[in-house]
């Protein structure tokens, strides 16, 4: 799974990694928790990128109550195009969630130990991603929608594989065209889900202060002794 992650990218990289986005305003963050907002790049519909913001946890659009969202937070490429949480969201609104790594949890044998895992050339990466806009039945008019979303998992691969058994779909620059695709089947679509991750990542144990989401500083990320 992926349950914590980290950006803290200034503009000038994003757009070195990923081209020109419209709307980037982000304030660094090292410990971002399910329910609170990440940056995500959609596209514009006119071949540029825009960056959006949305709540970590889908909520679909014909959710009854919002709280739904704090039970999806990832969504298995295996089952994303059947399920109905996802599916609708699957096929119509695709984006990249903006990171710099992410955090996953191995058992030491004293009690599970947080690990920072970044590209080895430590640039910034977009994590797949879906999103839905969500309404209230008593909603007034003119009221903005809640805007939410979830990070697509896979299994590990085998750098990965030694931590968990899971991890979030990388995405770089390369696949913006087909992962955008308006017309783009489910088949093409699982199918970049699918394939192997092949990015050269690297890993360290990182401090226990980042099991609370309420810690939020740059040395959360740095080794730890």
């Amino acid at each position: 799974m992926c349950g914590r992650f980290a950006f803290f990218s200034p503009a000038e990289a994003i757009t070195a990694a990923f081209g020109p986005v419209s709307g980037f305003e982000y304030t660094p963050r090292y410990n971002i928790a399910p329910s609170q907002d990440v940056l995500a790049l959609v596209d514009d519909a006119a071949g540029g990128l825009r960056a959006e913001r949305y709540r970590w946890g889908l909520v679909p659009f014909w959710a009854k109550d919002p709280a739904i969202g704090q039970r999806m937070i990832n969504a298995r490429a295996e089952t994303i195009a059947e399920k109905p949480s996802y599916r609708q969201s699957f096929r119509r609104r695709r984006c990249l969630i903006m990171a710099d790594g992410f955090y996953e949890w191995h058992d030491a044998g004293k009690g599970k130990q947080p690990y920072f895992i970044c590209r080895e050339d430590e640039r910034p990466f977009g994590l797949a991603a879906i999103w839905d806009e969500w309404r209230s039945a008593d909603a007034l008019a003119g009221e903005p929608a809640l805007r939410s979303c979830s990070i697509i998992t896979v299994p590990a691969n085998p750098f990965m594989s030694d931590l968990h058994h899971r991890m979030p779909v990388l995405m770089s620059a390369g696949d913006l065209t087909d992962w955008f695709n308006r017309d783009g089947g489910n088949d093409e679509l699982l199918g970049m889900l699918l394939r192997p991750q092949e990015v050269a990542l690297q890993a360290w144990p990182v401090d226990r202060r980042v099991n609370n989401p309420v810690n939020d500083a740059a040395d959360l990320i740095a080794p730890a002794d």
